[in-house]
């Protein structure tokens, strides 16, 4: 039973986060003493989150007359921490609005970062911390049948995700580097990479032709 299922779709895609959900991220929010949950449910996850020491400034719900997307500020929150809907459509446009306002964590199904529509996206993630399958059913024998993990949005980030494996650190090690033509961290393909694109390689070289011409002339 899950999200994805033979079962109903329940209202609103409300599906309270289990505490065992909540426990990956932890080591992933140093730094962060206050967040806003703008898809609060019932408030489970606000529970379990300043169970952990941190504190809520904001939380509401369009199950309350609270819509997230109406709101352009969540006074001093460090970050935004939520489990968006299922909906595409609502849980693209909560990507997209929320990481301009702050640091955006979003519990999102696993396969979703590998496809097509997560392609605009991608760019500002910079952190996906695996958590496995998850038990959305209170008192269910079974969890759900896709893979979760948290996913960490901000508008301010352009080189794309690290992994973090479950309780291993990073799954896939962040190998990045600088670009020497535009200064922006990229994740090479090649051990002689120098830069982060075909484009700026090309500019680096007209550059250098520039410069050696002026000299020689």
């Amino acid at each position: 039973m899950g999200k994805r299922s033979n079962f109903e779709r329940r209202e609103a895609d409300f599906y309270a986060t289990p505490r065992a959900a909540v426990v990956p991220l932890i080591p992933y929010l140093r730094g962060i003493r206050t967040f806003a949950e703008p898809c609060d449910g019932d408030g489970d996850l606000v529970r379990h989150l300043e169970s952990f020491g941190l504190r809520c400034v904001y939380a509401g719900d369009i199950r309350t007359g609270r819509d997230a997307l109406a709101f352009d500020q969540y006074g001093n929150a460090d970050a935004i921490i939520t489990n968006p809907p299922y909906t595409r459509e609502v849980m693209h446009r909560m990507i997209t609005h929320f990481s301009r306002i702050a640091p955006t964590w979003l519990l999102l199904e696993s396969d979703w970062a590998q496809t097509k529509q997560a392609a605009p996206f991608i760019p500002y993630c910079s952190d996906i911390v695996a958590i496995g399958r998850v038990k959305w059913i209170a008192g269910s024998k079974h969890t759900g049948k896709e893979n979760f993990g948290w996913c960490k949005f901000d508008a301010a980030h352009r080189s794309g995700p690290a992994f973090h494996g479950r309780g291993n650190g990073a799954l896939m090690p962040e190998q990045r580097r600088t670009c020497e033509q535009c200064g922006k961290a990229y994740t090479p393909h090649r051990s002689t990479s120098r830069f982060c694109s075909g484009a700026c390689r090309t500019r680096a070289c007209r550059e250098r032709l520039s410069v050696t011409s002026s000299v020689t002339a």
